[in-house]
């Protein structure tokens, strides 16, 4: 299962802030078909993704009904990426 999608970086503040791209709803529905079988527990789905030339691994994040792309600072360094910055992801559901 294949995604092409634009969002926008949000921050989440904790004790550390965390990063993420919002998924789109109609591709949230699209992923909860397949999240059963998809998630290793927490209902986190693994996920292949690629921002600009930066490709890794990573889970989608359950949170609201939806689900978040976690941004690691790996990505979001090479690719000069802050909070409220555009970006087009590139995602595939990893299926056990």
């Amino acid at each position: 299962m294949r995604f092409v999608f634009a969002g926008r970086v949000v921050e989440w503040r904790g004790p550390a802030p965390y990063y993420f791209v919002p998924v789109p709803d109609d591709d949230c529905a699209d992923i909860r078909e397949v999240a059963a079988p998809a998630s290793y527990g927490w209902g986190v789905i693994p996920v292949e993704a690629r921002v600009g030339a930066v490709a890794f691994e990573t889970s989608l994040f359950p949170k609201d009904g939806g689900y978040l792309l976690p941004l690691k600072s790996a990505v979001r360094k090479a690719e000069g990426l802050s909070a409220g910055d555009g970006v087009t992801v590139e995602m595939a559901v990893r299926l056990r």
